[in-house]
Formats: structure tokens, C-alpha cells, sequence
């Protein structure tokens, strides 16, 4: 049985995980409302390593390119400083990543317990999503990647560290941030993506020697989840990119107010837990 659930939970993984509808809270919800016990937080993280490695052979050009950029601005000493675009594209996803990094230890046990209650998820999705809603109707939308800069990393990166609450969603979060930043959807949600990578490589690997722990579904399907996460994935960071180029995001902002709405209502009467 857990087998059948841990591919269920791989297949929604892959879909939510880049879709600004935060695929934590939904590795919560689905459970929830077929009375599966909760996968854990170590399942979660660890499934991501899937969807990671879908970004990874999605724009294995583009890290391959910034990850020699960045390299060599570290032996000629330039740093962030340097005129290459792609290094500074490099420094910035580094310096992005760390206050999740910070956050992500310093809060362990509250995101792990805490931070996963119905209550709580519901009411973030619905929050997240109008605040995504305002992003995007109000967004001057005219930077591309090549006009970011260190202030933007930094801004980016601590509402990527906002997703650490279920529900809130790391894309999301990110991709408001880079609209609120004047930047268009396209690549808010290519810098979105990029910026993901060490992150959730980071927690993957932190998590990964909790999997089976207080309840999980053990080693055997949690790797089952993770390969369905990464096939299903792929896909969707296609779909979604494909998607952008000509809708605006009032459709996912719909879906997360509804489902968060439905959350809190069936937590509130005892219907799911």
C-alpha cells in the first residue's frame, strides 16, 4: 500500500513543484484527504531531489555555462564584480541561498512539526496566492535576467527562504518577488527555477538520512517517488514555461484560494487531520 501511495505522492511532486501552488503543501493535503499518514518532512525534501534533478537536464546549459563563469571568476578574483553576466548570475543564486540555508536550520523543528498543520497551509496558500495576484496585475514586467542585480538576488532569495512554511510555495514566493522586482513572468520563473537548485539539493541531502523515520514510506519508495517526480517534473517546467509566454497567473491564484479555502474549512471541522 505504501508503494501506491508513494507513487501518487511522486506524480504530485512533479506537478506541483514548479507551479506557484507550493508542492510541500501538497505532499500535506493529498494525505490528508485520503487518510494517509503524513509522509514526513524527510519524504518531502528528499522527493524534491526528483524535481531537482529535472531542472538540472531541463537547463543543463544554462548551470553548465554559469558554473564555469562563476569558476572563473573565483580564479581571477572578480568575484561578483566581474562583467560576465552569467558569473554574477552565478554569485547571486549563491547569495540567494543562504538565508533559506540559515533559516531552514535555525527553524528545523518548527518546519518539520510546527509549520505543517491543515490550519496553517490553508491559510498560506489563500495569502500567497493574492499577494501573487497583486504581483502580477501591477508588475511593470520589462527586466530579463541580464538586468539582475545583487539587490535582487538578495530580495529573491529571502522570499525564496519564505517557503520554508508549507504553502507558501518556493516558486511562488519567488516569482512574486521577481514581478514585485518589475521583472517579466518568463524570467521571474527562469531565475525561480535556477535559484531552486541549491537549495533543495541542500535540504535533499540534509533529509536524506531521516527517510523512513516517524512514519515515512521507507527507502524503496521514497526512491520510486522521487524518479516519478522527476519524469513528471520535466515535464512541467516545459508546461509551465510554455504557459507564461502568453497567460498571466490569475488561474493558479484561483486554484490555491479555493483549495486553501476547502483546507481550512474540512481541518476546522474534523473532517481531514
Amino acid at each position: 500500500m505504501d508503494t501506491i501511495r508513494a507513487i501518487v505522492l511522486g506524480i504530485v511532486q512533479g506537478l506541483t513543484e514548479f507551479l506557484p501552488i507550493s508542492s510541500t503543501a501538497h505532499l500535506r493535503i493529498v494525505p490528508a484527504f485520503f487518510g494517509w499518514d503524513d509522509p514526513g518532512a524527510a519524504f518531502t525534501a528528499v522527493v524534491q531531489l526528483g524535481t531537482m534533478a529535472a531542472v538540472l537536464v531541463f537547463f543543463k546549459d544554462d548551470l553548465l555555462r554559469i558554473a564555469r563563469a562563476t569558476i572563473g571568476s573565483l580564479q581571477d578574483r572578480t568575484l561578483w564584480r566581474t562583467r560576465d553576466r552569467a558569473a554574477r548570475e552565478g554569485w547571486y543564486i549563491v547569495l540567494g541561498t543562504i538565508p533559506i540555508a540559515i533559516l531552514g536550520v535555525a527553524f528545523k523543528h518548527r518546519i518539520e512539526h510546527e509549520f505543517r498543520t491543515l490550519e496553517l497551509i490553508g491559510t498560506m496558500l489563500i495569502v500567497v496566492g493574492l499577494i501573487l495576484l497583486a504581483a502580477d496585475a501591477t508588475s511593470r514586467r520589462e527586466r530579463r535576467l541580464e538586468d539582475l542585480t545583487m539587490r535582487d538576488g538578495w530580495i529573491i532569495g529571502f522570499a525564496q527562504a519564505a517557503a520554508l512554511v508549507p504553502g507558501v510555495s518556493r516558486s511562488g514566493a519567488t516569482i512574486t518577488a521577481g514581478l514585485g522586482l518589475g521583472f517579466t513572468r518568463e524570467a521571474a520563473a527562469r531565475y525561480s527555477f535556477l535559484l531552486s537548485v541549491p537549495a533543495v539539493v541542500l535540504s535533499g541531502l540534509f533529509e536524506l538520512k531521516d527517510v523512513g523515520d516517524g512514519g515515512g514510506y521507507g527507502a524503496f519508495n521514497t526512491v520510486v517517488a522521487t524518479i516519478l517526480a522527476f519524469v513528471v517534473g520535466y515535464w512541467s517546467i516545459a508546461f509551465f514555461l510554455r504557459f507564461l509566454a502568453t497567460h498571466t497567473l490569475k488561474s493558479f491564484v484561483a486554484y490555491r484560494v479555493v483549495v486553501g479555502a476547502l483546507v481550512i474549512a474540512l481541518a476546522a471541522g474534523n473532517a481531514i487531520s
